[in-house]
Order: C-alpha cells, then sequence, then structure tokens
C-alpha cells in the first residue's frame, strides 16, 4: 500500500505499520472529476503527545506536525478505558507519552457484533485513522482498531516515530564525510550529528551536548563500545566509565527523555538510537 511519501516497504519489524520511506514523493493530486485528496493522504507514525501538539494555522485548517499536514496517522497505546455508546465506542488510549480519546464508529446494522468486540481494558492496541478537532478538542476517529500480539510492535512503532520526526526536522542522517546519504551537500547546520570534540569515531546529536557532562560520557561510551543490539548493561557502563549507578541511571533518564538511547533487554541495559 502506498500512503504518498510512507510506503509499505520491507514491512519493518513491527508488522502492521509499514516503513516510512520519507524520500519518497507524494502521489497524485485529485481523482478524476471529484476533486478528492485521497491520494495525497499519509499514513505517518505517531505518538500521543505529538497528536496533542499538533498545530492548527486557522479554524478548520489541517492540523501540521513537523510543517506538514496531519491526515492519516497510526498509533500503538494501551486502552485505560472503554466507552461504548449507541453510535460509537470511545477508547482512552495512553502511550506512555500521553492519552487521547480514539472513537469507532459502530455501523448500526453491525452493533450487535462490534459491540461485543470491544478490546478490554489494559490490552495494547494499533489505531489507524484521522485525526479530528472540535471545539479546541481532539481525538482520533479510528478506521480500523486490532490488538498488539508481540509487544516488539510497540517498541518498533516508537522508534518508527522517533525517525520520521527527525528525519523531518533535522533532514537525512549523514555519513562520515558530514554529506547527505543520498546524495546532495548541505551546510554544517543541516546536519543532525555534531562533532564531538574528542576525535572519537563518529559524533554525537547535537541535542546530547545539552545533557549534563555524565549524560555524555555514558553516551560516548555507548556510542564507541561493540554492544550489538542488546547494547551494554548498567555493570558494564560502570566498569567503562567509572560512573556510579546512581549516576548511569540519572544519565539514562536524560538521554532516554532525548531519544538518544533506548532500553533493549531490560530496564538497565541500554543501546545508541542509530539515526
Amino acid at each position: 500500500m502506498a500512503y504518498g511519501g510512507y510506503n509499505n516497504e520491507g514491512g519493518g519489524g513491527g508488522g502492521g505499520g509499514g516503513g516510512f520511506n520519507v524520500g519518497g514523493s507524494q502521489q497524485g493530486s485529485s481523482q478524476a472529476g471529484g476533486g478528492s485528496k485521497y491520494n495525497d493522504d499519509t499514513l505517518r507514525p505517531v505518538t500521543i503527545k505529538q497528536l496533542l501538539e499538533c498545530k492548527e494555522p486557522y479554524p478548520g485548517a489541517d492540523l501540521m506536525l513537523d510543517g506538514q499536514s496531519i491526515t492519516q496517522i497510526t498509533l500503538v497505546g494501551q486502552v485505560r478505558s472503554v466507552q461504548p455508546q449507541t453510535t460509537n465506542i470511545t477508547y482512552r488510549i495512553d502511550d506512555g507519552t500521553g492519552l487521547t480519546d480514539v472513537k469507532k464508529w459502530v455501523d448500526a446494522e453491525k452493533a450487535d457484533t462490534e459491540g461485543a468486540n470491544t478490546f478490554a481494558p489494559d490490552t495494547y492496541v494499533r489505531v489507524f485513522g484521522r485525526l479530528s478537532s472540535f471545539n479546541g478538542k481532539r481525538h482520533v476517529g479510528a478506521h480500523f482498531i486490532r490488538a498488539v500480539e508481540d509487544f516488539n510492535e510497540v517498541n518498533y512503532h516508537l522508534l518508527e516515530a522517533t525517525y520520521v520526526h527527525l528525519y523531518l526536522t533535522k533532514g537525512p542522517p549523514t555519513t562520515g564525510d558530514g554529506a547527505a546519504a543520498g546524495g546532495g551537500a548541505g551546510g554544517a547546520g543541516d546536519s543532525m550529528f555534531v562533532d564531538n570534540g574528542a576525535g572519537g569515531a563518529g559524533g554525537v546529536p547535537a541535542r546530547v551536548l545539552s545533557c549534563s557532562k555524565g549524560a555524555q560520557n555514558m553516551f560516548s561510551f555507548l556510542h564507541n563500545s561493540p554492544g550489538g543490539n542488546e547494547g551494554l548493561n548498567l555493570a558494564q557502563i560502570s566498569n567503562g566509565t567509572g560512573m556510579t549507578t546512581r549516576e548511569i541511571i540519572n544519565a539514562s533518564d536524560e538521554l532516554l527523555g532525548q531519544g538518544a538511547i533506548y532500553t533493549t533487554i531490560d530496564d538497565e541495559t541500554w543501546a545508541v538510537l542509530d539515526y
């Protein structure tokens, strides 16, 4: 399925979410004779925090995120409450970044069937739908909701949403010589990375430089140490950096908040988020 710049190529590790072909071009324009813009719709992975922070240029305008219109979206979260009503089922969804209402409209002819197939609280679900705003309050009108069967999909979705946000706000990843991957040289201000000033391999994300010295030390150690997909655990980082357990925990909280690292096999094992 082509989503207009967001294409399901390879399927990704999460399944069902598609892969974001950020370099792709949006397809088509209006449908013949109808003036519809469905061909220009994009499907974008988002967090609830991003939805709550979308900008509305003027009343009735498309909501904007990272300078682009938000049309079709997909999110993954946990059901906190369910409110069945005559015309719709309203789910309160929490993805760890915020909460939002997701409304699944009920087909009157299938009301009994759809009402029986509601998702119970604490169930993880993936939602496909459209963000709507009415009287200043936002909700997601769901086209389709399904249960998440593999928890890896939750982590995959958050990483995918992070990657898309960084691509749209920072530009494509850079190669070793600083040129944007895929061609097209940009100025130093266009790069997502900056030299760490220590002569080490590669650089560090600019936002890490705003973190504490401990967080920078931890990031540099993770960045320059071979840890495979599982990353490095607290004991390895402590032995390699001389940092105390408390210093590492505080540093990890900073780096997680900046989206520079992520937890892997447990809450005390981290790896660098490779952009």
